[in-house]
């Protein structure tokens, strides 16, 4: 490729999905990863697309439902060019409630996801049924939404980088120059970068862990029990995670993990025996007002930020792709005003 309008730094979520818009758009994309595809933390094993729960609704959970709302058919068209899976389906979520507060509460969320989710996808309290696919409940009340979708990580990158490949765009690992407007996709190092760059600590790292066993549970829900996410994928696995570590003495995957297995066996006894496949840590990107940070990078004309993927990168993605093209391409600038990259910085300012 002689020539490019875009260049994006990073191999992970944001950087290929954005990757991908402008390509689709027309421009002439370069991607450049230091390491490998999904080298940070989206190459992980869990892949929940799950809301927020539907009360004091905000721009970032506005923001967030357009992208659930939006990614089949995103997801469908990365697929049709890569032809390759990525392992999405909305197959929803079951949530157990603990006591008949914890009900209270959600019959009144129904109403609220009746509005806010715009006839869309629903909330519901329904009764435990005694399913071998269904987590225990103390109360015998379960929360199940219709929203919630899953996707395999590493299939859906393969599929990225597939569809990026088959269109023409230029795919670098290693060291790259960069050309035409730059987009910074670099997790966490990517907020060190722009912590250093303003003096100001804007974001930190939270280490993650998951594990995946081999049990094929087929197009059930996931589950979400007590903070664990229980997750079957199209392969044949199931995803168990994940942890939130702020101190950590190592990167690797450590004995924590077996007690998010003995927590996943206790809230569904089915997947007892189930052989572990697979173990995962990495560190996440988290951004101090806990958002996406998306954007112009103040000061550096020709410069964007596309980070802050912190637990919720792959349910955001397909939006926040599209409204960075739309940025960097168009000029069309509709970041919410708490994703920008300034409001992070005024508020990391005023808290110190």
């Amino acid at each position: 490729m002689a020539s490019v309008d875009v260049t994006v730094r990073g191999g992970g979520i944001f950087g290929l999905s954005i990757a991908w818009a402008c390509l689709a758009r027309g421009a002439r994309v370069r991607v450049i990863e230091a390491q490998a595809w999904g080298a940070g933390s989206s190459g992980g094993l869990v892949g929940a697309l799950s809301p927020h729960v539907p009360e004091a609704w905000n721009a970032k959970k506005a923001f967030q439902l357009d992208s659930l709302l939006m990614a089949a058919d995103w997801w469908a068209g990365v697929e049709a060019a890569s032809g390759q899976p990525s392992g999405y389906a909305r197959l929803g979520r079951l949530q157990p409630l603990a006591d008949d507060r914890a009900v209270d509460a959600a019959r009144r969320r129904e109403g609220e996801a009746a509005t806010f989710w715009q006839g869309q996808a629903e909330w519901q309290v329904i009764p435990v049924t005694g399913k071998a696919w269904e987590p225990a409940s103390p109360s015998g009340w379960l929360v199940r939404d219709t929203l919630s979708a899953r996707l395999s990580p590493r299939m859906g990158l393969a599929a990225l980088v597939g569809a990026l490949q088959a269109r023409g765009a230029e795919l670098t690992l290693g060291d790259g120059d960069a050309a035409g407007a730059v987009i910074h996709a670099t997790g966490l190092a990517g907020l060190q970068d722009l912590s250093q760059a303003f003096a100001m600590p804007v974001g930190s790292g939270v280490k993650g862990q998951a594990l995946a066993l081999r049990f094929d549970a087929g197009d059930q829900p996931q589950l979400f029990v007590d903070g664990l996410h229980i997750v079957p994928h199209a392969d044949g696995a199931v995803a168990i995670g994940s942890t939130s570590e702020t101190a950590w003495e190592n990167d690797g995957p450590d004995a924590q993990l077996d007690a998010l297995l003995a927590k996943a066996v206790a809230a569904v006894p089915a997947l007892a025996g189930a052989v572990v496949t697979d173990r995962w840590a990495g560190v996440r990107p988290k951004a101090a007002n806990r958002a996406p940070v998306l954007g112009a990078w103040p000061g550096r004309a020709g410069h964007f930020v596309a980070n802050g993927g912190f637990k919720i990168g792959f349910g955001m993605a397909p939006k926040v792709a599209e409204v960075m093209a739309d940025l960097v391409l168009d000029g069309r600038d509709q970041v919410p005003p708490d994703f920008r990259v300034e409001t992070l910085l005024q508020k990391t300012t005023t808290r110190r």
